[in-house]
Parts: structure tokens; sequence; C-alpha cells
């Protein structure tokens, strides 16, 4: 079976001559079905260009796309893809239901499918109860909840979302990041921008970093935020001779001598260190091995490529 997204030397060309600019340089990117991508990167990266040349808003000035085995444009692979975008504007005069049975009539979906799909992305989006409201009266974060709505109304197959969680307080953070989990295991494959790292890093398999137009890392979460040699420990009544047998392993040490962080020579010493405290009688009420964060590997990765 191939791929969700198949992405070959994607790129996109603005301007002439000295003012020539690539908001997208040779992009190769492939993305299996049933994941969830991460598509991160600074502001004016190229991140929103790409989706829009995926979703032919724009088209590239060279390389080439597929979504779903299909070329990019493909009406049969467009019927299968939602989106939603980080700018938009909807008919605001709608209802709830309305704007979303405008959007399903879109798709060709039967009256009795319609009206049934309609109640479920209510429900999934939270507007069961604004369902008969006009859009116009709908807050920031209603607006993009509504938003997420029409883009899942088709039971996409690939799904596009561009800074979904851009307008809402953490409970609304929360379930959209429960919703995307909940379609990542129906198979839906998931390609999301966000500068929420934090909600990347607990939703995607896979991330990819972009910086001037070109990817300059890619790889699964898993591998890429990998555990440090980082101890963070609060500990009662640790003796001044178990403090300098840690010293003696230690590469450093911030903190005091009940809340502190200690750097390791390597892993194996992980261990030593709590054998240390452990039979030094004192009472030990945090011990926490520390992973490098996404946003750390994302700061190193700009700055790595000359940003």
């Amino acid at each position: 079976m191939s791929a969700a997204i198949e992405i070959e030397g994607l790129t996109k060309v603005y301007g002439f001559g000295d003012e020539e600019v690539k908001a997208v340089d040779g992009l190769d990117l492939s993305i299996g079905r049933g994941e969830v991508f991460g598509f991160l990167g600074p502001n004016g990266a190229g991140k929103t260009t790409t989706v829009q040349m995926l979703m032919q808003i724009i088209f590239p000035t060279s390389g080439q796309a597929r979504l779903l085995g299909s070329p990019i444009g493909d009406i049969s692979a467009r019927e299968k893809i939602g989106y939603l975008p980080e700018m938009f504007q909807f008919h605001d005069f709608l209802r709830a239901e309305e704007f979303l049975d405008f959007h399903a009539r879109l798709y060709g979906m039967p009256a009795a499918e319609r009206k049934r799909r309609i109640g479920e992305v209510l429900e999934l989006v939270g507007l069961k109860e604004s369902a008969r409201s006009r859009i116009r009266t709908y807050s920031k974060g209603m607006l993009q909840r509504i938003g997420i709505g029409q883009a899942i109304i088709n039971k996409p197959e690939v799904l596009f979302l561009d800074e979904p969680t851009s307008a809402l307080d953490p409970l609304g953070r929360r379930d959209v990041r429960d919703l995307i989990l909940s379609l990542r295991d129906e198979g839906t494959t998931v390609f999301l921008n966000s500068h929420l790292l934090s909600e990347v890093e607990m939703t995607c398999s896979q991330i990819g970093i972009l910086n001037k137009g070109k990817l300059i890392r890619l790889g699964d979460i898993e591998s890429l935020v990998q555990p440090t040699h980082c101890v963070d420990i609060r500990v009662e009544g640790l003796p001044a001779e178990a403090l300098d047998k840690i010293r003696k392993v230690a590469a450093n040490i911030e903190g005091n001598n009940g809340d502190m962080t200690v750097m390791l020579k390597d892993e194996a010493q992980v261990s030593l260190l709590a054998k240390i405290i452990m039979e030094s009688g004192a009472v030990l009420r945090e011990f926490t091995p520390r992973s490098q964060q996404l946003e750390e590997i994302f700061v190193q990765s700009i700055e790595e490529s000359g940003a």
C-alpha cells in the first residue's frame, strides 16, 4: 500500500531575479497511513505554503506530490481529504448544523447520512448544545471547533490541520488532542501544523522541522526525544558524606541539597546515584530522569540550520 502523503522535490518560488524567494525548497517527505505527523517551523518557514500546495490552493513551481496514491488535485483523492486552514472565514449567517450540512453536501453525502453525521460531529467537537446558533454568535474558540467539524464531516482518510488549537483554552486543546488520537486509532492520517510543541509531542508519531523552506530534521518522536543523563531530585536529610559521593559521580549539580538537578556522565550512573541516596538513609521524595524536550530539539535544529 502506498503512503498517505508522498512529496518529491516540492518547490514554491515567489518573485523573479534578485527578488526571488523560495518559500519551499525541494521538499521530500513520505507519511504513512494512520500516522500523526507534526510539521514544525518558525513563522515564515513554509509550512502553510506546503499545505496549500498539497490542497491545490496554490500551485508548485516544481516537484510533485501524491495523496492516497493519486496526484494532488485528483478528485477521487480529494473526496477523502479534510482541511482546516489557519486563517478561515465561514458563512457566519448559517447555523452550525446548516453550515455542516452545506459542507456535507459538497461531498455528495445523502440526506440520511448527512443528518446522522452532523449529529456525530457536533458531539465530537463539543458544539451539540449550540447546533441551532448562528456562527456569527460564536466565540473564537467555538469557531475553531466548528472549523474542525467541517474538516472531519466526510470521515477523511487524510486530515490537514493548520494550527487547530490556536484559539482554544487548555480544555479545548485537550479535547482536540483526544480527537486527533481517536482519529489516528481509526486509521486516519493527520498532518498537523502547530506552534504548540507540547501538543505535538503528545499526539504525533513523527515530526518534520522546516526552516527557510528546507526540511532540516525528520524522525519519529521516540528516536528524537532521547533520555538525557540528567535527574531531578527532591530529598530530605541527605548527609554531607552522601552529597560528597554524589559530587564525585556528577558532571554538574544545580540547586541545593534538598532540591537539585544532577547531570551525570553516562546512563549507568543513574542507578548508582539512586543507590547512594537510598543507602544514606535520606528520604527520597522525587527521582526523575529527564528527557530532552521537543522544544530543545526544535531550537537546536533551527540554530544549527543558521536561522
